[in-house]
């Protein structure tokens, strides 16, 4: 679907992450959700000022802080993954830490948790049943 409103084959909506090491950042996430990497624009420093991946059917945006008025912030990103157990694995393989370990609860997922970089916490899941009513 071509939209002029919009770069083709991206969705309405994609989070914008600002975070300390976008460069580190941009490489965890291909290490560990085998992200692709659309553009990259630096700061005179070096620093990321915008830079986007794509993950599976969606675009995350991130960047590296600008002080005064654009400060890293923590985030929360839910990803929906094929398989929950090897994608947790190879987010610790690149330097995650665990927030939890993946399990089913009351719905139709499996769903695990880590943290990269002290700030975004990636809750990765794969369905794998229907929901507990």
């Amino acid at each position: 679907m071509t939209t002029d409103y919009k770069p083709d084959a991206y969705t309405s909506l994609s989070p914008y992450l600002i975070v300390d090491g976008a460069e580190a950042t941009i490489a965890f996430l291909k290490a560990a959700f085998g992200a692709v990497e659309l553009r990259r624009f630096l700061r005179g420093d070096g620093t990321v000022m915008h830079a986007e991946l794509r993950i599976d059917d969606s675009v995350l945006m991130l960047s590296d802080p600008n002080p005064p008025g654009w400060p890293a912030m923590p985030s929360h990103v839910h990803l929906y993954v094929p398989d929950v157990d090897a994608t947790y694995r190879r987010a610790l393989a690149a330097g995650a830490v665990s927030v939890q370990e993946p399990s089913r609860k009351d719905d139709a997922d499996k769903r695990g948790g880590v943290r990269y970089g002290g700030a975004t916490t990636w809750w990765i899941a794969t369905q794998v049943g229907t929901a507990a009513r």
